[in-house]
């Protein structure tokens, strides 16, 4: 069995057995009191463990103790994110680097401590010798987060204490990732689209005098030019993806692999290789594909009327990628609405209008106020469905020409600064591996010797 055909054919074949050996009856889940994806029907977690990093609330509680939907909100370290963002929007500065002290330390820092630490984040952007050459270079792939992967696992040989698990330690090292990751993510797109697609090779040097949203454009563009605006956008989508909670799947998995001991360049891996899947930081990509899709399948998309015929479509998998989801809408634990898309969307206007696609902006609004409806009228659901981050979030950059193979790198960018934190109260706070229980349901059989199998 040599040829490629008789290869596809045997693990086709093989396919089909595994799948359905690995079947289980789905009335088990319910007889064993299982909750799939580790949530009950009304979408709620299971408590798995404590966190006073971030809160995320959907819900009040009446006078019977039920629970009642309510606006989003979002807490950083018990600050509300709306009441963060405002203060530096209004002082006209940028949020990163405060937001991440917030995170980090679990207080906000006063002027002289925030330009000290923005100082050190700055001097720690820096790679190893040839880093960029010998790794980056190397291998490039479409597949960003995989090269962000093994840059980061790379960066492990050049740590001589990479396994040492001391506060300090892990502290240095997260700081450090924080500071270097958009170069990994840009330089590996940089590498790719010379290889891969025969453009030009730009390897832009960050400005030790910058912030991360504006060195990411720097970096990003051939001529290193942004406006304000788009930096300070980015900025605020950056702060907006930073966190939320333990219990999303990339920061519940870097729980998962601080709690085995492993080291903080594996950890940060595992939680990058949880973001990229679509169910979770690929999310954007899946909105613009859609956005597009609808614009090439609508004759006339200022017509509500025809644009709601299209979403219904979607529902009913009849369009798109015919999976019946409305990307970008909904989410696990928001119902009225995630407070992430409703701070955004006002920014998002703004930029639209300095690039002059307004009438863009109004078809995505025009989709946010049609898609919760299609949704309650097709489908049967326990709760509000609302526009989740991630619908604004892609629109947002590709108005800022970032390409979408960078979409959820971008992500990373911000959600490492979680994912740093969610490590450091797992080590200070947890000495026990996290081992939640399966209950088997094979059964016992008994074995036949070879000659006797059929």
């Amino acid at each position: 069995m040599t040829k490629k055909s008789d290869l596809e054919r045997y693990v086709a074949e093989k396919a089909v057995v595994c799948e359905k050996n690995c079947r289980i009856d789905a009335q088990l889940y319910d007889e064993y009191g299982v909750k799939k994806g580790l949530r009950d029907k009304n979408g709620m977690g299971v408590l798995a463990g404590l966190t006073n990093i971030s809160h995320v609330q959907a819900y009040d509680t009446d006078e019977n103790g039920n629970k009642v939907p309510c606006e989003g909100k979002l807490l950083y370290r018990g600050y509300d994110v709306t009441e963060l963002i405002r203060g530096f929007v209004q002082e006209k500065r940028f949020g990163f680097e405060e937001t991440t002290y917030l995170l980090l330390f679990g207080q906000l820092p006063d002027r002289t401590e925030l330009q000290k630490f923005t100082k050190i984040l700055a001097l720690m952007r820096t790679l190893p010798t040839n880093f960029t050459r010998d790794v980056i270079m190397k291998a490039p792939s479409k597949d960003i987060m995989n090269t962000l992967s093994r840059s980061i696992l790379t960066l492990a040989s050049y740590d001589e204490t990479a396994s040492d698990l001391s506060m300090d330690n892990v502290l240095r090292q997260c700081m450090m990732m924080i500071s270097v990751f958009p170069m990994l993510a840009v330089y590996g797109y940089h590498a790719y689209n010379h290889y891969e697609c025969d453009e030009s090779l730009y390897i832009h040097r960050p400005d030790t005098n910058l912030g991360m949203a504006e060195n990411i454009l720097r970096m990003l563009r051939p001529d290193k030019k942004y406006t304000d605006l788009e930096a300070h956008v980015l900025d605020i989508a950056l702060v907006l993806h930073m966190e939320h909670g333990g219990g999303n799947n990339s920061s519940f998995t870097t729980h998962v692999v601080t709690s085995s001991g492993s080291d903080s360049y594996s950890v940060i891996a595992a939680a990058l290789s949880s973001l990229k899947g679509p169910k979770h930081g690929g999310a954007n990509i899946k909105v613009v594909e859609m956005m597009n899709d609808l614009k090439a399948n609508v004759a006339d998309t200022t017509d509500r009327e025809q644009v709601r015929a299209y979403l219904e479509k979607i529902v009913d998998k009849e369009a798109f990628d015919r999976k019946g989801l409305i990307y970008g809408m909904g989410h696990a634990v928001y119902s009225i609405s995630d407070p992430r898309a409703r701070i955004f969307k006002g920014f998002v206007e703004q930029l639209a209008d300095e690039k002059h696609i307004h009438e863009e902006y109004a078809l995505y609004a025009m989709v946010e106020e049609l898609a919760p409806q299609v949704i309650a009228e097709k489908r049967k659901i326990y709760k509000g469905v609302s526009a989740n981050v991630d619908f604004y979030s892609g629109f947002v950059y590709s108005m800022l020409g970032i390409p979408e193979e960078l979409y959820t790198p971008i992500f990373a960018m911000a959600r490492i600064v979680g994912w740093s934190a969610h490590r450091l109260e797992e080590l200070t706070n947890v000495d026990k591996i996290i081992r939640p229980a399966y209950r088997s349901v094979g059964g016992e059989r008994a074995y036949i010797k070879l000659a006797e199998r059929a």
